[in-house]
């Protein structure tokens, strides 16, 4: 960035310190717990679903669609655990007798309105979200963020994979989303999309198909399938199940609640791009146009988490799940700058999954944080000893595809041997802030 435009940045944002969109820093001396910047958020209207997405509603809950009989949208994404699996598996199981492992954890569908098409480009939220102290900072220490760029030069516009639906951004559109997992042999294992479009055709769906589409869609298999996947994304679209907003910090947001000081410190930790430096991936500040954040910023990262012995492909050890360059996305097998590069979930309601990561190498809170900060300077907490005796660093990643991982974003830019960036109070403490992230917030 030249120096004219990162002053009028600087400048900007100094003159909106005391506008509600700041959140880089928490006034140390309010220790009342109240946003002492409300705002108002511009949150999706509630409305009575349409005709569609009653029917996607419908859909999304009937076993009916897979192979086996057993098996929904909703088994693998309970809309009581915020749309994340009801269960600690690593992995769901499917196939057509439910005796098949998934290949990773299902992430959540909630808060998935807002997701873009995937694309390869300039920084979408440069221009989306307000000005961030945190990024003019990083600026001003020609710290650009991170390897999401891939080798551009610092005098080069950033170039990041962004936007996306699964952990590979393989799926453009709700609609897609939902068929894949249909026909995929061990999830919902429906061998074609004639199998699917006879099952729906016979169903107690038969009528609203006909009369929302005309009679004639039930002869058409392709179009009767693409309509019921269709029906299912709007489905997720209008019900304010899948976004509602209504957790403890949304109502801080507003100045209608309280942070305890625990969580107001956690807060700070999140934010601080020294500390957590959380904020920089899962942004914690509405948008210009008073949009709730979503707590990412849909973009791709390699993070070096360790190799889950527990699935089941890994038990060979030529396998890799490489994210954004296969097994399952093929059309980006060879920009190799993208190898073991996965999104960005959002942490909202996170605290109701018990599974981390693309490859479930986690199972709380506290291991998630404890990765983090302690990866890159002591790396022998994080992974397995090699034959000499050494940390296996990203033991999940080919060594080729290693320079991919991020060592630039703090924490990760500490050494080993360094002192860690969060004391074990400071994560707890993160922790704390992120119960704030569960919907269902009671105000008093």
């Amino acid at each position: 960035m030249n120096k004219p435009i990162l002053l009028k940045l600087a400048l900007f944002a100094l003159s909106a310190l005391s506008c509600a969109t700041s959140y880089a820093f928490i006034e140390q001396a309010d220790n009342s717990g109240i946003n002492p910047h409300p705002v108002y958020l511009m949150l999706p209207p509630a409305a009575p679903l349409s005709a569609m997405a009653q029917l996607g509603k419908s859909l999304f809950f009937d076993p009916m669609l897979s192979g086996s009989g057993k098996q929904s949208c909703a088994s693998c994404h309970d809309p009581k655990h915020g749309y994340n699996p009801p269960n600690a598996l690593t992995v769901q199981p499917g196939g057509a007798h439910m005796e098949q492992a998934g290949f990773r954890p299902p992430p959540s569908l909630a808060y998935l309105y807002r997701q873009m098409p995937f694309s390869i480009g300039p920084d979408a939220n440069d221009t989306d979200v307000p000005v961030n102290l945190n990024t003019i900072a990083a600026a001003a220490r020609n710290d650009p963020r991170a390897n999401k760029s891939a080798g551009m030069s610092p005098a080069t516009v950033p170039m990041v994979p962004q936007g996306g639906l699964f952990w590979d951004g393989r799926a453009d559109s709700l609609q897609r989303q939902a068929i894949l997992p249909i026909l995929n042999p061990v999830e919902m294992a429906n061998n074609s999309i004639g199998e699917v479009a006879q099952k729906l055709a016979n169903s107690r769906y038969r009528q609203s198909f006909a009369q929302l589409f005309g009679p004639g869609i039930l002869n058409d298999q392709p179009q009767l399938v693409d309509e019921a996947m269709f029906a299912i994304g709007r489905f997720e679209i209008e019900d304010s199940s899948f976004h509602p907003f209504t957790s403890k910090y949304d109502a801080w947001l507003q100045g209608q609640a309280r942070l305890t000081a625990q969580e107001m410190r956690g807060l700070a930790l999140f934010n601080d791009p020294n500390k957590g430096n959380c904020s920089a991936c899962h942004l914690s500040q509405p948008t210009r146009d008073g949009l709730p954040p979503l707590f990412t910023d849909t973009q791709y990262e390699a993070l070096g988490v360790p190799r889950n012995s527990e699935l089941a492909p890994n038990k060979d050890p030529q396998f890799y799940d490489l994210g954004l360059c296969g097994p399952l996305r093929k059309d980006l097998a060879n920009q190799t700058q993208y190898c073991g590069m996965f999104l960005t979930p959002t942490l909202r309601n996170v605290d109701r999954r018990v599974v981390f990561f693309h490859n479930g190498a986690y199972h709380n809170l506290t291991q998630v944080l404890d990765f983090y900060n302690l990866r890159s300077v002591a790396p022998e907490k994080i992974y397995p000893r090699d034959a000499n005796g050494k940390p296996a660093l990203y033991n999940d990643i080919p060594a080729a595809y290693q320079k991919n991982v991020d060592t630039t974003d703090a924490p990760f830019d500490r050494h080993a041997g360094d002192a860690p960036a969060l004391t074990s109070q400071d994560v707890q403490d993160i922790i704390a802030f992120l119960h704030t992230l569960d919907d269902g917030y009671a105000k008093h």
